[in-house]
């Protein structure tokens, strides 16, 4: 478990950076940190009594977990392989705070399937119970993200040209489904900053099919406000 006080990056002289370095985690992360506050509060919002609502956030759950475990495949795949390729031992930490974090998955699995399938007189229970232990896995993630973003960062610029970074990425990108893809769009549409949306469609422009980048965009404009997807198209050069 990690402690706020323990993390590097909370001072202004060490956020003080002499150049920036290509960062593979800081658009995921963005999206993710925004799917799971959505998520949290759908669960504590919601009225337990209706069967439609019920079922739309248990849906809403299963997808966030899914996706989270999904992530942790992809950095255990891609970025811990390429921090052990050159120093060993160099990704345990956040290693070994994945092994927990797909025990707590799995736990929170079944949970919601607890829930979605309840008697009336458990939902209450069962939905606050759902709602503190997935706040609380949120948590642990939000300092487990911190610590990839300052620590696997550190370790990812001392041993890695930027060049081979981009690469490195572009690898973990090639094997994501196009459904995936559509779903974390959804998610970094309302995460990322407007510029940061315009480096995000440079880069799959320059990667995807046209189609395949219409589709997206579509699904950006179905995410965000007119005067936000009028900047966006602006910063892409194309007619809002």
């Amino acid at each position: 478990m990690h402690t706020v006080s323990a993390l590097p990056g909370n001072t202004y002289a060490a956020a003080a950076a002499p150049a920036p370095r290509f960062d593979i985690y800081v658009f995921i992360h963005k999206a993710l940190r925004e799917f799971m506050h959505h998520t949290v509060a759908a669960v504590g919002a919601m009225d337990v009594d209706d069967a439609g609502e019920r079922a739309d956030v248990c849906d809403q759950v299963e997808l966030l977990l899914a996706t989270l475990r999904g992530h942790v495949q992809h950095e255990n795949d891609f970025i811990h392989t390429a921090i052990e390729a050159r120093r060993a031992g160099g990704a345990a930490e956040t290693a070994g705070d994945h092994v927990e974090h797909l025990e707590a998955i799995a736990n929170l699995e079944d949970e919601t399937h607890a829930l979605r399938c309840a008697a009336p007189a458990q939902r209450t229970m069962l939905a606050l119970r759902l709602y503190r232990h997935l706040a609380a896995f949120v948590g642990e993630n939000l300092l487990h993200m911190q610590v990839e973003e300052t620590r696997n960062n550190a370790s990812l610029w001392a041993l890695y040209r930027d060049d081979e970074l981009v690469e490195l990425h572009g690898r973990l990108m090639a094997t994501i489904p196009p459904q995936e893809m559509a779903m974390t769009v959804r998610w970094l549409a309302v995460a990322l900053s407007v510029p940061e949306l315009a480096i995000l469609f440079a880069d799959l422009r320059a990667k995807a099919p046209p189609p395949a980048v219409e589709a997206l965009l579509g699904v950006v404009r179905g995410q965000v406000s007119a005067p936000r997807w009028a900047r966006l198209a602006q910063a892409i050069g194309r007619q809002p």
